[in-house]
């Protein structure tokens, strides 16, 4: 039965099959014949013998029939070149049509009105921020496209822009960057498809900074295979402003081997030629669409665009922010006027109802005299006053008399025309249209910000210094400050305009050293350089980093009113300086000071300065050039700085104190966190102390490790170290963003000069906060360590101070423990003045003769010992140590001891017998004065007083003559206590 319906239903499942394929043989054979717009080609992967075949896939599967065979294919290897692409068909290179381009075997993002495909935006947060508090979201952080770059994040969120591509060869990346906030975290790494980033590119992975408004270029090379690019942005605030986003654009990667079709141009481009690599920008008043050939232009007399537009816009009427003014050059009389100009390209209509017109030209005045150190010799043009002349720029030059030297630098506080070593630009990182304008224009009594051609470029006026040059008579001097910048200004802004100083040594990268946001007073700023090298000096403004087609604050600008560099090697003199000269001989030549040494004032030659004082930067002239050192420091040889040689007295109340903090001398330091940023990121303050140094130098050393890895030489001076007594880092753990080490930025020195050490409460300017910090035991003092970091900043007008308290506590080590006020854990209460409190028992006096006694023993087998014990509690260290055990020989009963008790046993027993015999005598006289009185008694009278009658029988017994006298006290005291 059972065989019986399996063999059924084996003929059932037999017809099913006959059935599915008639029908399958009917719908072929009523489908129509694939044309090639039916179907596109691709090649297989290549198999182990570098061959593949070429096959030909339906754009919509099952509507036609009759597909082309699969054919073998191009070798693998195979590429075209640029402006070429691959024609499938014949497997074989073709030029790209007008109107499009192609990079040959590379592919390039250059166009970013939104994420291209292939892009994603992936936004990682850690959950680093305390137990019981749940972490912000970074859901809403992602890269952002801005038309021709893309953008990164503006908080603290871990954004990566990741982009997956196979090559069939080896290949490689570029793109252009920028990347001017250290308040970020850029890094660009690679991954393979087994997420294992990529061992070259270790080195590679860690962007370095740009200058603002500049784009830099990086190239990573690629292996064949599937490379995974992330390019990721980390910001760390820290109680910073908001950060600068990073900007990518032009991402371009070679390597893909062929391109199967010509890209066409995008909107704003051309290409004219067929077989473009790339398309070019259309002109002014012209537009495009995309896959253009040719740009169209537009009716000027009513329409306008820009270079690279994608339509015509209509001329608006003209304003006032349409124009703006500059002065003209002197002329022949020494003439100079205010002129107005039109903005270029000028967009606007004069004729247009409600138009302004440009207003006519200022009175002709007098130009500005020439800048100390130039002279116009009568003509309006200013030149450097000659080799060893000076002038104040109003007179003609003059040698330098004799004994002086020409203090040379440069002192520009007249501003009719550039000096030939400053130079203005204008930039913007999103067109070109401001390209070639003057970013800075004169005005006189100072030079301001130009007009631009958006309100979102950058005004940039740069100054370079090919060196310094000391002068003679302190070139031999060791001092730090080679020379210094000094610039006034102020700025004024409507919207949210941003000024940067910036500051670029030997050409190898542009830092930022200083940056002011928003409307600022006149105010000045110096910055003071410590090495010898070319630098290059850069002020950048921007009215507003939002782009916006129209203009709104054109009138927001900065004012410089002079710059001054002092030292500079190429410089000119605006006036002499005393030297000091070889010998009292007219002509006599200036020479240089031995180190230490300074000027006298009346033989002009040098002088050693008195010990434990110092020369004051390189100012030499005169006794009061040598400073005294302040209290607890000492000079050291070149009597270049004072420093503490780990070693303190102090005197009160006819108490010395003497203190050796050797033990705390070498860098100590101190962690203090975590904190939390308002989106968690985990981040700690690093700061490194060096107590007293070396000798008066600096090591303790702060470093981002950042730029060191973004280096390939951490010794060059372009790796961001600082180098102070004390010196504070912002540390990022490896697992406060995923990242695979610590992170350590935005070092700074907050300690540069060593003021003193004292047990006062203020030294020079600067004052210790004891409030801040548990009261100390009240016998030993607590001593105060001064620095100061003579930088300014924005906030810090003044610099940065420091107060180290050093506080005797025997319960700490002998390195001890440092910390910061509870009420200020960064360490600061007011971010200028800085204090830590260092606990240690090295901080506790040497110890002396007073600080121990002595305990003798009893004597025990002839032998006394005598012991010495700390005086508790102990609050000292080293110094005397206390004495060994003293042992001495004795004797049981000392042989004047014996004397005495002799004499006193013998004295006692003495005592006892004159008692005992004036007893007993005492005795038998009150028996016999008893006897007399009874017998006066029976025979009623009294004997006479002459007389006394002796009972026969009696004298024998005591024949001694009775006398009657006053009682004595023994015997008054016996009568009593008798009855």
């Amino acid at each position: 039965m059972m065989d019986h319906l399996r063999r059924k239903l084996c003929f059932l499942k037999g017809l099913v099959w006959i059935f599915s394929s008639l029908c399958v043989i009917v719908v072929a054979d009523s489908l129509p014949q694939c044309n090639e717009g039916d179907y596109y080609f691709e090649y297989t992967e290549c198999d182990s013998t570098g061959s593949r075949w070429r096959v030909a896939i339906p754009q919509r599967p099952g509507e036609c029939t009759g597909l082309p065979d699969p054919v073998q294919g191009t070798d693998c290897t195979f590429t075209c070149e640029a402006g070429e692409f691959l024609e499938m068909s014949a497997q074989e290179c073709t030029q790209c049509a007008a109107g499009s381009y192609s990079l040959g075997s590379g592919i390039r993002f250059d166009e970013w009105d939104d994420i291209p495909p292939g892009f994603s935006s992936v936004a990682t947060y850690l959950d680093n921020t305390p137990r019981g508090q749940e972490g912000p979201s970074c859901n809403g952080s992602s890269w952002i496209a801005q038309g021709s770059y893309v953008e990164s994040n503006r908080d603290e969120c871990s954004v990566s822009l990741v982009y997956a591509v196979h090559l069939k060869k080896q290949g490689s990346v570029s793109f252009d960057y920028q990347y001017v906030d250290n308040n970020i975290f850029f890094e660009f790494f690679i991954q393979n498809d087994q997420c294992q980033e990529m061992e070259k590119t270790s080195s590679q992975k860690w962007m370095k900074l740009t200058s603002n408004g500049e784009w830099s270029k990086h190239t990573v090379s690629l292996k064949s295979g599937t490379n995974v690019l992330y390019w990721r942005t980390t910001g760390v605030t820290v109680g910073a402003k908001v950060v600068k986003p990073v900007l990518l654009k032009n991402i371009q990667i070679e390597g893909v081997a062929y391109m199967s079709e010509c890209l066409p141009c995008k909107p704003g481009t051309f290409s004219k030629a067929p077989g473009s690599s790339s398309c070019e920008p259309c002109p002014r008043n012209s537009y495009s669409g995309r896959g253009a050939s040719s740009c169209t232009p537009c009716n000027t007399s009513t329409h306008y665009a820009l270079e690279g537009s994608t339509m015509c816009k209509a001329r608006p009427a003209c304003s006032e922010k349409d124009y703006f003014q500059i002065h003209s050059i002197c002329d022949e009389e020494g003439k100079t006027q205010v002129i107005y100009k039109w903005m270029e390209p000028k967009i606007c209509l004069e004729d247009a109802p409600g138009a302004v017109t440009l207003p006519s030209s200022g009175k002709r005045e007098p130009c500005p005299p020439c800048n100390p150190g130039f002279y116009n010799n009568n003509t309006a043009t200013c030149l450097p006053c000659p080799q060893g002349t000076y002038s104040d720029g109003l007179k003609e030059c003059q040698p330098c008399p004799a004994g002086t030297e020409p203090a040379l630098g440069y002192e520009y506080k007249w501003w009719n025309i550039l000096p030939a070593n400053i130079k203005s630009s204008c930039f913007n990182v999103a067109n070109t249209k401001c390209d070639g304008m003057n970013g800075w224009e004169v005005a006189g009594d100072h030079i301001h910000s130009g007009a631009g051609g958006s309100d979102n470029d950058y005004l940039i006026l740069n100054l370079k210094v090919p060196g310094f040059r000391l002068p003679t008579s302190v070139s031999g001097t060791s001092g730090t400050e080679i020379g210094r910048v000094t610039f006034v200004f102020e700025t004024i802004c409507s919207a949210d305009c941003e000024l940067y100083f910036m500051m670029d040594t030997d050409r190898r990268s542009t830092n930022v050293v200083e940056s002011w946001e928003g409307s600022k007073e006149k105010q000045s700023y110096t910055h003071i350089m410590t090495k010898n090298a070319s630098v290059s000096y850069t002020w950048a403004f921007q009215r507003t980093n939002q782009a916006k087609d129209v203009r709104q604050y054109i009138g927001d600008m900065v004012k410089i009113y002079s710059i001054t560099v002092t030292n500079a090697l190429d410089g000119v003199a605006s006036a002499c300086r005393a030297c000091a000269i070889e010998s009292q001989q007219p002509g006599s030549a200036c020479v240089p000071c031995p180190a230490g040494y300074y000027i006298d004032e009346e033989t002009n030659q040098c002088q050693e300065c008195p010990p434990n004082t110092f020369l004051s930067g390189h100012h030499v002239y005169g006794r009061d050039a040598c400073q005294s050192c302040g209290p607890g420091s000492r000079s050291n040889k070149e009597h270049s700085l004072c420093f503490s040689d780990c070693s303190f007295t102090h005197t009160e109340l006819n108490q010395t104190l003497q203190f050796d903090f050797s033990p705390l001398g070498f860098t100590g330091s101190i962690m203090n966190g975590p904190s939390f940023t308002a989106k968690g990121t985990k981040y700690y303050y690093l700061f490194n102390i060096s107590l007293c140094g070396v000798e008066g130098h600096r090591p303790a050393v702060c470093s981002d490790n950042v730029t060191d890895l973004s280096d390939k030489d951490p010794h060059s001076a372009e790796a961001n170290s600082v180098e102070a007594f004390i010196c504070q880092s912002t540390v990022i753990p490896s697992d406060g963003r995923g990242f695979r080490l610590a992170l350590s930025s935005q070092s700074t020195s907050l300690a540069d000069t060593f003021l003193g050490a004292t047990v006062e409460k203020s030294l020079n300017g600067v004052a210790a906060r004891p409030e801040l910090f548990q009261a100390p035991p009240k016998r030993v003092p607590d001593i105060n360590f001064y620095y100061r970091s003579p930088q300014t900043t924005s906030s810090c007008e003044n610099g940065r101070n420091t107060v180290v308290t050093l506080r005797c506590n025997p319960e700490k080590s002998g390195k001890g423990e440092i910390s910061v006020p509870r009420q200020c854990p960064a360490g600061t209460c007011d971010g200028c003045t800085f204090h830590f409190l260092w606990e240690s028992s090295s901080a506790c006096p040497r110890c002396t003769e007073a600080d121990y006694h002595q305990i003798e023993g009893a004597c025990k087998g002839g032998v006394q010992d005598t012991v010495y014990v700390w005086t508790e509690p102990r609050l000292c260290t080293g110094g005397v140590a206390l004495p060994v055990k003293r042992s001495a020989a004795c004797e049981m009963i000392d042989f004047w001891l014996k004397v005495g008790a002799g004499v006193g046993a013998f004295c006692a027993a003495l005592l006892v017998s004159l008692t005992c015999y004036v007893w007993n005598k005492n005795k038998k006289l009150e028996f016999k004065y008893s006897k007399l009185v009874m017998s006066a008694n029976k025979e009623c009278e009294l004997p006479a007083a002459d007389s006394c009658a002796i009972m026969e029988g009696e004298g024998e017994e005591v024949e001694d003559e009775v006398v009657y006298t006053k009682p004595s006290l023994l015997g008054k005291l016996k009568a009593i206590a008798t009855k």
